[in-house]
């Protein structure tokens, strides 16, 4: 990755002098650019803040990111991040096995259950079928899936994907896989919406 520069100018009598910032604050600043929804400017804000407050608050986030990469791992059931072999709902016996709930990412999962709307089980997918990133059926476990639909016997599936082309490929494809279950595929129109999963509605290929 090439080394981001930023050049401050300022007179001296009539010298203009250039101010580049060192390797340490450019490299820290390439790391922060490559975080989802961060460009150079609030990269470079968000550097020069960290390094100008409290040094324990910088260390502090470090000892945490840190300490989140190396101990947070996948569920061994139902995928999504968690600091557990098994997460809190998949060890719960208080969940509705009738339903479970196909979601693309770990933030889906989350924004569905802060609605309280949804009671059954998830299956998260950690991404979408995509022939160009060399993402395919395996890659998604989709075998896994199934493996869960077999074990509580469950009867609906509700796939609250995204509708770009990955997602639509995505739920066609496991509409087609499913389609033998004795189970009811459910769709929600445009992934997952701010009401929760009560949006969807019965998905059958014809």
């Amino acid at each position: 990755t090439a080394t981001t520069v930023i050049y401050t100018s300022i007179f001296v009598g009539s010298v203009r002098c250039v101010l580049e910032t060192g390797p340490k604050i450019s490299e820290l600043i390439d790391s922060l650019k490559s975080l989802p929804g961060i460009g150079p400017k609030s990269a470079k804000r968000m550097a020069l803040s960290l390094l100008s407050s409290n040094k324990e608050i910088g260390l502090s986030l470090s000892k945490s990111i840190e300490d989140a990469i190396l101990n947070i791992q996948l569920c061994q059931k139902c995928y999504v991040l968690n600091d557990q072999e098994l997460c809190e709902i998949c060890n719960s016996s208080n969940r509705n096995n009738n339903s479970i709930c196909v979601v693309e990412s770990t933030s889906d999962l989350y924004s569905i259950e802060e609605t309280s709307e949804f009671d059954g089980r998830y299956f998260v997918l950690n991404g979408l079928l995509s022939p160009i990133d060399n993402i395919g059926a395996e890659e998604l476990r989709i075998e896994k899936l199934i493996d869960l639909i077999d074990e509580f016997n469950s009867k609906e599936v509700i796939l609250a994907l995204n509708s770009t082309l990955e997602g639509e490929a995505t739920a066609y494809f496991l509409l087609e896989k499913l389609k033998k279950k004795d189970l009811t595929v459910t769709r929600i129109a445009q992934g997952v919406p701010a009401e929760g999963v009560q949006a969807g509605v019965p998905w059958k290929q014809e």
